[in-house]
């Protein structure tokens, strides 16, 4: 299973079944990676074969693979059905696939909405109905579905912004209609994580993108890793229905950080001098 991970005990997921979409690259690799740390074992799936079996190899023992297009019932139910045969079961889905590119909202051609939609939204959909049956058939388990902070738009990518805000509302009709089912079903909206894939835009995109966080910087692949992780884990359940944003604060805030009109000419937030208060 390679090495123990970092801030979860040993075994915490040992003898669970997990299925991670979108697990060949970025950060459903580093989710499986986390998994498997745990104790569970894995099969991470996709549309590139190749992509999934280096991914696989490199992910060592107790992880396989399985490719399909989550877009379609056959091949979703195919992926659970194989992980079921190969764990006996499965306990973990992370709906992790999913895409969206740059264009301004005015210019969104209806092929393209269409295309974001179906990826995020249906993919997502038909891939949790897919594993339902077998989650239920275990006595429960936990759906991670990953969505897209900021909640408050998404300039440039507003197709993908109202996706993963669809998503979110079905996170929480499929947890209150599978809690007496012991599903839970919970949204993890993460932030600007720096990933192979951020990094291949313009470098101004993803420097700026590091600025407009409040934290000052991108996050980890590591620590979404921990997020899924710990959503798996028996914590996962009773955070079911809820959406747990990991974005370094990105969700309180849009633009420049610090805001231009309090920074002064060095870009620092100037402390404003205070009278002594006496007491008594």
């Amino acid at each position: 299973m390679g090495s123990p991970s970092e801030i979860f005990r040993t075994g915490l997921l040992a003898g669970q079944s997990a299925v991670v979409t979108g697990g060949g690259t970025n950060l459903g690799r580093q989710a499986a990676a986390e998994l498997l740390a745990c104790g569970a074992r894995v099969v991470i799936a996709g549309r590139r074969e190749e992509v999934l079996a280096a991914a696989a190899a490199e992910l060592g023992d107790g992880c396989s693979w399985v490719s399909g297009d989550i877009r379609e019932p056959e091949d979703a139910a195919r992926i659970v059905a194989c992980a079921v045969e190969r764990h006996g079961g499965l306990d973990v889905l992370v709906n992790n696939a999913g895409g969206q590119y740059f264009v301004p909202a005015e210019a969104i051609g209806a092929k393209g909405w269409r295309a974001v939609m179906r990826l995020n939204v249906e993919g997502t959909m038909t891939m949790t109905r897919a594993a339902g049956a077998a989650l239920r058939a275990g006595g429960g388990g936990v759906v991670v579905n990953v969505t897209v902070s900021p909640h408050h738009g998404m300039p440039a990518m507003a197709h993908t912004g109202a996706a993963r805000a669809a998503v979110e509302a079905l996170t929480v009709e499929l947890a209150s209609a599978w809690r007496d089912a012991g599903v839970s079903v919970v949204a993890a909206a993460i932030g600007r994580f720096d990933t192979e894939s951020l990094r291949k835009y313009p470098e101004v995109v993803w420097r700026g993108a590091a600025l407009s966080v409040p934290l000052q910087r991108l996050g980890t692949m590591q620590e979404f890793a921990w997020l899924v992780g710990m959503l798996a884990s028996p914590l996962g359940r009773a955070l079911s229905g809820t959406i747990v944003t990991l974005d370094g604060a990105a969700d309180n805030w849009w633009g420049a950080w610090p805001p231009t009109a309090i920074a002064d000419d060095a870009g620092v937030v100037p402390t404003e001098a205070r009278k002594s208060v006496g007491g008594g």
